[in-house]
């Protein structure tokens, strides 16, 4: 028998841990923290690392990277499978957790030498999407585009004679890049033993066209007003795409935009492989608008401010936990003519929930979600493209995960499991 144990990322949104055990052999799905009380770590049994064979890393978020070096702390010697896009993106990711723990007076339960000592393994040099690579003997693997990140990728595993799927976090609808459709064995029907996807939206039908219609209105609304609106987006993801949108769609507006922002679209140029066909168009006509605003400090970002009566302003922190997001804040938030748009998941007790939730006066604090991760629309189809003996669906709380797994089920989804951490699943 071949046994799922929860270590984080079902029953809850982050730290993304799946322990898969057959015999002796075990190997680990993601491996990342929870930016709630000052870090979350994945329930890691120190007892089974000694037979942990492999890591496979889907992409370089927080919530399913973070732990990745407490592995070492605790003695593993194996390797990380991910791409090499990922594994570049890792010290933004490893430097940024380490502000957040500072900025919460705690204390990292590792340090940079269990950092140092990840082994990793790029996909890409072992083989291209889609297709089949030997992890170690009776394990094969093959990975393909997610869309969610640069770099971000599925999996499909075939292993002890059970096929098992994981989708990290997958969307077909980003503005710039692409995803593979999974396929478990071209040419004939399967069935996976275990399918691990992402329903982080849970039961919500919308589409990522309904959200844009809200963000674009919202902005709009303000720039007539002479306003400005400030959208706090993660360093790597939908910030890029949503500043690509947004020069497009408001081509008279002044764009302030942090420059890591920037950096990183200009890196996306050289990762035409993870783009859609018409994405490295899109970007370098962004590139070449001379109503950008590229600031890295605070006086930068004065004059620039100084110089508009309305603006749309993009900085690199999606849940405003950084001094530069907040000051943006306070620099805008006596007058109702401005907005502030969160796009994406707010942590309990992050500076960006905290505004949602108190904001009334001056700048109105608005949150629409830019879809990166799957809906009830999404899992639907992910059910059809990949049928399941088991199918666990993450990435999402309890109460939001079983409202749609009731859904599912009235439909005729029966296979489905709404799991917690530390619960265990035997397929």
């Amino acid at each position: 028998m071949t046994h799922l144990t929860v270590w984080g990322g079902a029953g809850e949104h982050g730290r993304s841990c799946y322990l898969l055990q057959h015999e002796e052999q075990v190997i680990l799905l993601d491996c990342g923290g929870k930016k709630e009380h000052g870090g979350q770590y994945p329930l890691i049994g120190e007892e089974v690392l000694p037979r942990l064979k492999a890591v496979f890393l889907s992409h370089a978020h927080e919530d399913h990277s973070m732990a990745i070096p407490l592995l070492y702390k605790h003695g593993f010697k194996g390797q990380v499978w991910t791409t090499r896009t990922t594994a570049q993106q890792l010290p933004v990711y490893f430097e940024a957790w380490s502000r957040y723990a500072r900025s919460q007076s705690i204390d990292l339960p590792y340090d940079d030498r269990h950092i140092a000592a990840i082994d990793y393994v790029y996909l890409e040099d072992k083989s291209v999407s889609g297709h089949w690579v030997e992890v170690f003997p009776g394990l094969r693997m093959k990975w393909g585009r997610s869309g969610h990140l640069p770099g971000s990728v599925w999996f499909v595993l075939s292993w002890a004679g059970k096929l098992i799927y994981f989708s990290g976090d997958y969307t077909e609808e980003s503005g710039l890049l692409a995803a593979d459709r999974p396929v478990l064995l071209p040419g004939q029907q399967a069935y996976a033993d275990l399918a691990i996807i992402d329903a982080a939206y849970g039961a919500d039908p919308g589409s990522q066209a309904i959200g844009l219609e809200e963000l674009e209105r919202i902005t709009r609304e303000k720039l007539r007003q002479n306003g400005t609106v400030l959208y706090p987006v993660p360093t790597y993801g939908r910030g890029q795409e949503l500043l690509v949108w947004a020069s497009e769609t408001f081509p008279e507006a002044d764009i302030i935009v942090e420059r890591a922002l920037m950096e990183k679209l200009h890196q996306l140029v050289e990762m035409p492989d993870w783009l859609h066909d018409n994405a490295l168009a899109r970007i370098e006509a962004l590139l070449a608008c001379d109503r950008l605003n590229i600031v890295a400090d605070k006086e930068a970002r004065e004059q620039a401010l100084s110089r508009t009566e309305g603006a749309i302003i993009f900085t690199d922190d999606g849940m405003m936990q950084s001094e530069t997001a907040q000051w943006y804040y306070k620099r805008l938030a006596c007058s109702a003519n401005n907005a502030v748009i969160l796009t994406g998941h707010l942590a309990a007790g992050s500076h960006g929930e905290l505004l949602l939730k108190t904001s009334n006066i001056g700048a109105q604090v608005h949150h629409v979600r830019y879809k990166v991760h799957q809906g009830l629309p999404d899992v639907r189809n992910m059910l059809e493209w990949i049928p399941s003996k088991a199918t666990v669906l993450a990435h999402a709380s309890k109460t939001r995960t079983d409202r749609l797994l009731t859904v599912l089920r009235d439909e005729g989804h029966h296979t489905l499991h709404s799991l917690c951490p530390g619960e265990m699943l035997t397929f």
